[in-house]
């Protein structure tokens, strides 16, 4: 049995200075815990599989393509590949959003 708790995970630098933890990462998916402080957000980016984000806390606005929407905890939202989105944190609280990119991206995530 192998365990992880996103707690003790390393902090994984990235292009959002953003506290973003890799819990999982095999050839059929990738997952990271992604924590938003009140006002953070990730940079809008295209990545080339589809990615599923599942609210755990707070309140994050989630932006695909021209829509957004500000979703509150144990909602799952799709996103397809190829497709520009990004998080954000507009509310008062932390946001905790668990992140799922399947399969694992082979290409990088392109930010714009």
């Amino acid at each position: 049995m192998i365990s992880r708790h996103f707690s003790t995970e390393p902090t994984k630098e990235n292009p959002h200075k953003v506290e973003v933890k890799q819990l999982y990462s095999a050839a059929s998916a990738q997952m990271m815990h992604i924590t938003l402080k009140p006002g953070e957000a990730l940079k809008p980016h295209k990545t080339p599989v589809d990615v599923v984000f599942y609210v755990l806390e707070g309140s994050p606005t989630v932006h695909i393509g021209d829509e957004s929407a500000t979703f509150e905890k144990d909602a799952l939202i799709e996103s397809p590949a190829n497709i520009v989105h990004y998080l954000s944190n507009q509310g008062s609280m932390q946001a905790r959003i668990l992140v799922t990119k399947a399969p694992r991206p082979e290409k990088s995530t392109r930010v714009l």
